[in-house]
C-alpha cells in the first residue's frame, strides 16, 4: 500500500498534517469489522482488509447555516473530510446542481410525481467533479506529488482538469476503446493520458500496482478512495434540501462500482441522525446494463455472491465488470425494499431519447440506463407510481453521441421552398 506522507504505517498516517486537515472526519473506518485507523492514505482495514470509509464527530449544524453557505458543495463542509477553509482552495467548485421536477416525463411513465436530479451541468458535465473535489482536497493535505486515477472516462476528465486547475501534476489511465469525446475531454487538460489496452479492472490493476511502487501519487480512486467516495453523499444532501427538506419515497441510481449509491444512502442516514430532515422510509433502487450487470444478477438470483463479469455494453461509465461496492448496494437495495435491474443497449438508447424528448436534457449511456431501468420498474410493478420519486442523471450526452447518432437525424431534406416543405410531411 503507498503512503503519500513520510510515516511508513497506517497508525502515523495522520502525524504531520495541520490541525482540522479533514475537517470533523474522526479516523477511517472498517465498514466490515468496525476497526479505526489514523485518517490517511489508506483504504483496506489491517484487521479483515475489508474497504475503508470516514466516520465523524459531527458538530451541531443547522439549515440555514447550510443554506448560509456557497450554491456547491460546500455548503455541507462541515459534514465532508475537508477542512474548514477549503473555499480558499483552487477547486473547480461542483455540486448544486438543478432539481426539475420531470411532468412530461412522469405522464410518459405514469408515476405522479418524478424529479431528476440533473449532474450534467457541473464543470466537466458529470457528477465525478464533486468526489474528485474531495479526494483533490485530501490529496493536498496529504502533500501528494501527483493527482491520478484509472477511469472509464467521467473521472478522467474530472481528475484531469480538477488537477490543471489546482496546478498539480496529473496523470490519467482510461481504457483504449473508451468513447473519443471523452478522451478529448480529459487530454484538452492534460498531456499526460494514458490509453490502456484493455477494460476497466485491467486499468484499474494498473492503478493499483502503481500506487503500491510509486511515492507521492494520489490515485483518487484507490489510495484516497475513502475521501474520494464522501464526494457522492452531496447527491443526497442536495436532493434533500431542493425538496425542502425532506427525503424522497424512492430514488433510482446507476451502478457501476457502486460507491454513489451506496454515499445517497448514508448521506440520507446522517440527514436523519442530525435531525435535519424527518426519519421516513425511502426505496433505493440500482440500474445497471445488462452488458455489465453483476450486481443486478446477484440480485435477481437472491445472493450475496457477486460474480465478475466481462463487460460488454455501450454504458461504458457504468462498465464495471468486478464492482468494489456491489455488496453493499445489494444490502441497501434489499433493505430499503427496493431492487436492481438491468436493460439491454437498445433500451439504455430509447432512455436517452425518451429523457431528452420528454424534459429537454441529453443524457450520456449512464443516465439512459438509469431512465430506461425505471420505465422497467414501472412496467414490472416494482417500483409505486404513487409515491415521489427522484431518478438521478449523471452525466452529458454530448460525451457518448454515438451511442444515437445512428438513430437520430433530418427529418427531411428539402429544397428551400414552401412548397417543398409542405411536401416533405414533416407536419
Amino acid at each position: 500500500m503507498s503512503t503519500l506522507l513520510d510515516d511508513t504505517t497506517t497508525a502515523t498516517a495522520s502525524k504531520g498534517l495541520r490541525e482540522g486537515a479533514f475537517g470533523h472526519a474522526r479516523a477511517l473506518a472498517c465498514r466490515e469489522c468496525g476497526h479505526e485507523v489514523a485518517l490517511g492514505p489508506s483504504y483496506a482495514c489491517p484487521e479483515c482488509f475489508g474497504p475503508l470509509e470516514v466516520a465523524y464527530d459531527f458538530p451541531s449544524v443547522t439549515r440555514e447555516e447550510i443554506a448560509a453557505g456557497p450554491a456547491n458543495i460546500w455548503r455541507y463542509k462541515a459534514l465532508l473530510p475537508v477542512p474548514t477553509d477549503i473555499e480558499q482552495s483552487p477547486n473547480t467548485e461542483p455540486g448544486f446542481t438543478r432539481l426539475l421536477e420531470a411532468r412530461n416525463l412522469g405522464r410518459e411513465l405514469g408515476i405522479d410525481r418524478l424529479w431528476v436530479k440533473d449532474d450534467s451541468t457541473n464543470p466537466t458535465n458529470s457528477f465525478k467533479d464533486r468526489v474528485v473535489a474531495c479526494a483533490l482536497s485530501a490529496a493536498r493535505e496529504l502533500g501528494a506529488k501527483v493527482f491520478a486515477c484509472p477511469s472509464t472516462g467521467n473521472l478522467a476528465n474530472a481528475v484531469a482538469a480538477a488537477g490543471a486547475r489546482a496546478g498539480m501534476r496529473t496523470v490519467v489511465f482510461i481504457p483504449s476503446n473508451l468513447e473519443k469525446p471523452k478522451q478529448v475531454n480529459s487530454a484538452v487538460y492534460t498531456d499526460r493520458l494514458v490509453a490502456v489496452e484493455g477494460n476497466y479492472d485491467d486499468v484499474n490493476k494498473l492503478a493499483s500496482e502503481i500506487a503500491g511502487e510509486e511515492e507521492g501519487w494520489a490515485f483518487v480512486n484507490v489510495n484516497v478512495r475513502p475521501f474520494y467516495a464522501e464526494g457522492s453523499k452531496t447527491l443526497g444532501y442536495e436532493i434533500a434540501e431542493q425538496l425542502g427538506w425532506r427525503l424522497p419515497d424512492q430514488i433510482v441510481i446507476p451502478v457501476a462500482s457502486g460507491s454513489q449509491l451506496t454515499k445517497v444512502d448514508k448521506a440520507f442516514q446522517e440527514l436523519i441522525r442530525l435531525g435535519l430532515v424527518e426519519d421516513k422510509p425511502y426505496r433505493v433502487f440500482g440500474a445497471q446494463a445488462t452488458g455489465c450487470s453483476p450486481v443486478s444478477v446477484a440480485y435477481k438470483a437472491g445472493t450475496d455472491a457477486i460474480r465478475p463479469v466481462k463487460p460488454d455494453t455501450i454504458a461504458k461509465s457504468l462498465a464495471i465488470g468486478n464492482p468494489a461496492d456491489g455488496i453493499y448496494v445489494l444490502d441497501i437495495c434489499r433493505r430499503s425494499g427496493g431492487a436492481v435491474e438491468d436493460i439491454t443497449d437498445d433500451e439504455v438508447r430509447e432512455g436517452i431519447l425518451l429523457l431528452a424528448r420528454t424534459e429537454g436534457i441529453f443524457t450520456e449511456t449512464a443516465g439512459g440506463t438509469t431512465v430506461g431501468v425505471l420505465k422497467k420498474l414501472v412496467e414490472t410493478g416494482q417500483l409505486d407510481t404513487s409515491l415521489e420519486t427522484v431518478v438521478i442523471n449523471t452525466g452529458m450526452g454530448l460525451k457518448t453521441l454515438d451511442a444515437v447518432a445512428d438513430r437520430v437525424g433530418p427529418a427531411a431534406t428539402i429544397a428551400p421552398s414552401y412548397d417543398a416543405f409542405v411536401a416533405s410531411g414533416v407536419l
